[in-house]
């Protein structure tokens, strides 16, 4: 396991030495979406019956970061490992495809934590800090962010420039993450795009993490973990296949 823990180590450090830029930025970023938000909005929208709207918005918030920030720790490393051709010493030590994933994505889920707890912390002062059921805040919190760690190093390997991984995270990332009921309850959507709604992901993971904040949510928990679950379990299975062949990295 000393590879293992040397890159996960490697990975680790990779943010956490730039931590200002890697977490400071995103958790300022989603402060500023809620303040904006929920000024604009507070009066006007209701959710959830007796839920404020700035308490409903801060899980949404936190989860976005989350997962954008679990995306963009493993996807950044990988191409820019890539391009500078350090990722040469990465794949000539006897490390197996299965510790290069598992180390990879357990940094990008340690990335995505922090940012969504400093998240959480600095939106304290704006609502009540409630947390009816903590498993589902924690096993949503870990399936999101291993989920979208995976995904990265999907995009990372895909990927041949930055340009490319760019787009990867503009056009996919980005939108599926700002449509999933961040700032809004799909209830109040016609009834077409409450269900292109429950095409996407995102939405099944923002709205179990929020249920775990309030005890309510637009689906049944259970349904959300499971499409979660088998999700992560698609990613992470093409992820390995990708590695196992040496995609676009030996090959």
């Amino acid at each position: 396991m000393i590879a293992f823990r040397t890159l996960l180590y490697k990975e680790s450090l990779r943010f956490w030495k730039v931590s200002f830029q890697t977490v400071g930025a995103p958790v300022l970023t989603a402060v500023l979406y809620l303040m904006i938000f929920s000024h604009v909005l507070a009066d006007h929208v209701k959710v959830y019956g007796s839920v404020p709207y700035t308490d409903f918005l801060i899980p949404g918030l936190v989860m976005m970061s989350v997962l954008q920030n679990a995306f963009a720790n493993s996807s950044s490393s990988l191409i820019q490992s890539k391009l500078t051709g350090n990722i040469v010493f990465v794949l000539l030590p006897p490390i197996s495809y299965r510790e290069f994933f598992a180390a990879y994505v357990i940094a990008s889920m340690v990335r995505g934590v922090v940012v969504g707890f400093g998240v959480w912390l600095a939106a304290l002062p704006f609502a009540q800090a409630s947390l009816v059921h903590p498993f589902w805040v924690l096993a949503f919190v870990l399936l999101g962010s291993a989920m979208m760690g995976s995904l990265g190093i999907v995009a990372g390997i895909w990927a041949d420039k930055f340009d490319q991984l760019a787009g990867f995270q503009n056009f996919l990332i980005m939108p599926l993450t700002m449509l999933s009921g961040v700032f809004y309850s799909i209830h109040s959507l016609p009834a077409f795009w409450q269900g292109v709604s429950h095409l996407n992901p995102f939405f099944f993971i923002i709205d179990g993490f929020r249920y775990g904040f309030f005890g309510v949510s637009d689906v049944s928990p259970w349904f959300s973990l499971a499409f979660v679950t088998i999700a992560a379990l698609l990613f992470a299975g093409a992820c390995l296949e990708m590695l196992r062949r040496g995609y676009k990295l030996r090959h």
